[in-house]
């Protein structure tokens, strides 16, 4: 077996260089923005958190606001899994493994976000068990280490499995899988309620003490990661021989559409909760959606991103809830992109920074990312992309069975990639 396992490792790297010219062209553009973003820690990691526009008065910005939307992107593939394995849902059945690779990727850059956010990234070896200082279970910061790294750790398990045994052409033992999807299951709602409970316990920051910030963080995570599944799916029907079927596309539009309208009820009660007591601890909610006075001057750096957010989530939600609309796929895909760049950024920069805005002290330092920093998240998202493609290239031809212990391994054209010339 572990000669087996050697030899389809090989081959899987020799089918990783396998492609058509557009296979080759996104991957090398990803590669590049990646060595940018890779340039541009580097830099940060010479100067120090000095390089971003981080402050001692705001001191998580752009890397925890990716981090925390990640997260929920991570945690949405249960929404594939549930229906696939307790409903038995056949189309579901067909495409949940992408959905666990798209968990994986997401995982993967939540750690890397995490990761460039440390000040010093040699001191990680503190949250090491057994090596480090790890501090549970009286942390909920080891919690979250333990959570994101254990739902990982699951995903590539049931993920390899899976893939091993249908390149060897045998049918999985379920005793060596089935208990481990059942696992992820929860383990994806808790890797996101624990971290809304990282936020919630910081009594220090009122913003975040609201019992509903767990269910709007799950509610906002079924919306976008859906979502982003739908598009992709619909690029990887276009470019390989993956076929989804539209029952699978109709359940993943139900779910975008419940889960975007929950999301929505529930920003509109914490915007009740904050803005009908007039109460001082409000001051975060009006810097947000209003902007804030103070000595004379206005600070509203986030206003227009905020409403920004919510007219494209009402508009995408508009779209999603008149099904003749609905239905049709360039609509539909306007309403996933809509939804997830409101998410993003309603449950990224509208959630994180202010939480910080004014100080406990009263004051007012608004944050703005460095071009450093930007640069740095966009080689993090190029990254997760270019490991996502890379999984995706590889399983279609296994699960398909173009790939597998008895072939060669498969050319562009008749394997994972559809050839330009047939």
């Amino acid at each position: 077996m572990i000669k087996e396992y050697v030899r389809f490792l090989i081959r899987a790297f020799q089918l990783s260089f396998d492609g058509t010219r557009q296979f080759y062209l996104w991957m090398a553009v990803l590669t590049v923005i990646t060595v940018i973003g890779g340039n541009a820690y580097t830099r940060q990691f010479v100067d120090g958190l000095a390089a971003t526009g981080m402050t001692d008065q705001v001191s998580w910005g752009a890397y925890i606001a990716n981090f925390t939307f990640l997260v929920g992107v991570a945690a949405a593939s249960v929404m594939l899994v549930i229906p696939a394995y307790i409903y038995r849902n056949k189309d579901m059945h067909d495409v949940v493994l992408y959905g666990e690779l798209l968990a994986i990727a997401a995982i993967i850059m939540c750690l890397l976000f995490v990761m460039v956010d440390l000040g010093r990234p040699d001191r990680f070896w503190h949250l090491i068990p057994w090596i480090g200082k790890f501090n549970f279970p009286t942390s909920l910061l080891s919690w979250d280490v333990i959570v994101l790294n254990g739902y990982l750790v699951l995903n590539l398990h049931i993920c390899g499995y899976l893939l091993f045994m249908k390149y060897m052409k045998r049918k999985p033992t379920p005793l060596f899988y089935v208990p481990f999807v059942f696992i992820s299951i929860a383990w994806a709602v808790s890797i996101h309620t624990v971290t809304a409970f990282l936020y919630v316990g910081l009594v220090g920051r009122p913003f975040w003490n609201a019992a509903i910030v767990a269910p709007r963080f799950l509610g906002s995570a079924f919306t976008a990661g859906p979502g982003i599944l739908i598009i992709a799916f619909q690029i990887m029907e276009r470019l390989s021989h993956l076929k989804v079927s539209e029952d699978a596309y109709t359940l993943l539009r139900q779910i975008v559409t419940a889960s975007l309208l929950i999301n929505l009820f529930m920003l509109f009660c914490e915007a009740f909760k904050e803005f009908y007591s007039a109460a001082l601890h409000n001051a975060s909610a009006q810097y947000l959606f209003f902007g804030l006075e103070h000595n004379g001057h206005t600070y509203d750096l986030l206003v227009p991103w905020i409403w920004t957010a919510i007219v494209m989530e009402v508009i995408a939600a508009a779209i999603l809830i008149t099904p003749p609309v609905a239905r049709r796929r360039g609509f539909l895909n306007v309403a996933c992109v809509l939804a997830f760049v409101g998410i993003w950024i309603e449950k990224g920069m509208g959630l994180i920074i202010p939480g910080f805005i004014p100080t406990p002290l009263g004051n007012i330092v608004e944050y703005l990312p460095s071009v450093n920093e930007v640069l740095v998240c966009v080689g993090i998202w190029a990254f997760g992309l270019l490991l996502f493609s890379w999984m995706v290239h590889l399983a279609i031809p296994i699960m398909n069975g173009t790939f597998s212990k008895d072939s060669g391994v498969p050319r562009a054209t008749d394997a994972a990639i559809k050839g330009e010339v047939s």
